[in-house]
């Protein structure tokens, strides 16, 4: 797994950022059966940048939290683990292995840190937990409706408990 990181403003968390977005991509690969070796980008924004991008790509000129790019499109009602299985191989599937490294490109993830801070203030929980919570939005999940929040985010918490970063 490669994870290319791009901090933008100089992040100084008080954790090690990059071994948890390692676990908690390990752990959502593993909890939606993605067999293949992965590379992700994942940068570090102020909330003017990921403002611009959400209007950009979004058309909501507002700050948010987290925006992901995933590679892979999804059927609305597919896992990734669905989405993969309909192929012979992921090559065929995705078109989108890097030939440095053989590893499916599987998109960005950009987390806006103001935002990620405000929000583990305002959830009463640390900002490791926000933090992770925020990267597993690494395969395609979504929030567009009640939902699929709900799906979502139960993904996510289960992710976080079973590598211990609770609430707490």
């Amino acid at each position: 797994m490669t994870i290319n990181f791009i901090d933008e403003i100089n992040v100084d968390f008080d954790f090690d950022y990059e071994t948890c977005a390692e676990n908690v991509i390990k752990k959502t690969l593993v909890s939606e059966h993605f067999p293949y070796d992965i590379e992700v980008g994942l940068s570090f924004v102020d909330s003017g940048t990921i403002k611009k991008l959400n209007s950009d790509y979004r058309n909501i000129d507002k700050v948010t939290d987290v925006l992901s790019f995933p590679m892979i499109e999804y059927d609305d009602t597919d896992s990734i683990a669905d989405t993969c299985s309909r192929y012979d191989s992921v090559g065929e599937k995705v078109g989108l292995i890097n030939p440095d490294n053989n590893e499916v490109e599987l998109g960005d993830i950009v987390l806006c840190v103001p935002k990620l801070y405000e929000q583990a203030q305002a959830y009463n929980h640390s900002v490791v937990r926000e933090y992770a919570f925020l990267i597993a939005h690494l395969l395609g999940y979504d929030h567009i409706d009640d939902n699929e929040r709900s799906v979502m985010e139960d993904k996510q918490n289960a992710i976080l408990d079973d590598l211990g970063i609770t609430r707490d």
